[in-house]
């Protein structure tokens, strides 16, 4: 299942094999470990109930209950729908996305007080979803070849192991980030750390960090992560309390209709 930060709730990162004429044996090593995080095995689909924590100071902590569902098919797609059931103001606000291997990704957001499923334009990707830290692009898939990749060494993060690899776009258009490095366990092939950079800054504008995972259905996944803005202190913290892996999720659960319509989604709910 491709990396989006819903799959692992919460990151970005990589796709297919790239290999380009004078491409280094340190390119292709880069390339390599881009490769493996991206095919990382977790299921064919997967259905998770989580909390979204948004914190900033001076503020009490706000809390979101959600569901996200995803689903690899076999020409190389994946859907992916989000779905917020707590508190009222935000009861029934959906994302879906539909990630394309060869175009760009499409993704609609439903407002239950409008009544209506709205396109998000590619114009909006660097937009703040429902208010948390996470960009709207930040829950698309990204191939590995719309990046260079290179390995910058080794690294820990909390005394755990890492190696560090930068992802930066071939097409500076492609994103909003400038470039990303992640801190990549290679155990597990989850990246334990992210700093997120844009255009003109030397330092990084956000930041993921995975505080717990866990083997489930024998795959390794995220438990507990946050994403931080680092300019302003606001955090979005997500919590996984159950997630079921391979339920054969079906095709009509990411459509436009079930955006609209939860009931379609219900008996999937972990």
């Amino acid at each position: 299942m491709p990396n989006t930060l819903i799959s692992y709730l919460l990151i970005p990162v990589l796709g297919v094999m790239l290999w380009l004429p004078g491409t280094t044996q340190a390119d292709e090593a880069a390339i390599a470990l881009a490769t493996r995080v991206y095919d990382r095995p977790d299921g064919n689909d997967a259905a998770s109930r989580s909390y979204m924590i948004l914190s900033e100071k001076g503020h009490k902590p706000r809390y979101r209950k959600l569901y996200t569902y995803q689903l690899d098919r076999d020409n190389g797609e994946s859907w992916a729908l989000l779905r917020f059931t707590e508190p009222a103001d935000i009861k029934n606000t959906g994302l879906l996305t539909y990630n394309y291997p060869d175009r760009d990704n499409n993704q609609w957001i439903y407002l239950p007080a409008l009544d209506r499923a709205r396109r998000i334009a590619a114009s909006r990707k660097g937009g703040r979803f429902v208010g948390s830290d996470l960009y709207y692009e930040d829950l698309q898939d990204r191939e590995v070849d719309q990046d260079e990749h290179r390995i910058r060494g080794k690294d820990k993060v909390n005394g755990v192991a890492t190696t560090v690899l930068e992802s930066t776009p071939v097409d500076a258009d492609n994103s909003v980030y400038s470039k990303r490095v992640s801190w990549i366990h290679e155990k597990t092939l989850l990246p334990l750390r992210v700093d997120y950079y844009k255009a003109g800054s030397d330092k990084p504008v956000k930041r993921l960090k995975v505080r717990k995972i866990k083997k489930i259905q024998g795959f390794w996944t995220v438990v507990d992560s946050t994403v931080t803005d680092l300019k302003s202190g606001h955090q979005t913290r997500m919590v996984t309390k159950a997630i079921a892996y391979d339920q054969s999720l079906p095709d009509k659960l990411f459509s436009r209709q079930a955006l609209s319509d939860n009931s379609h989604e219900v008996k999937y709910r972990p």
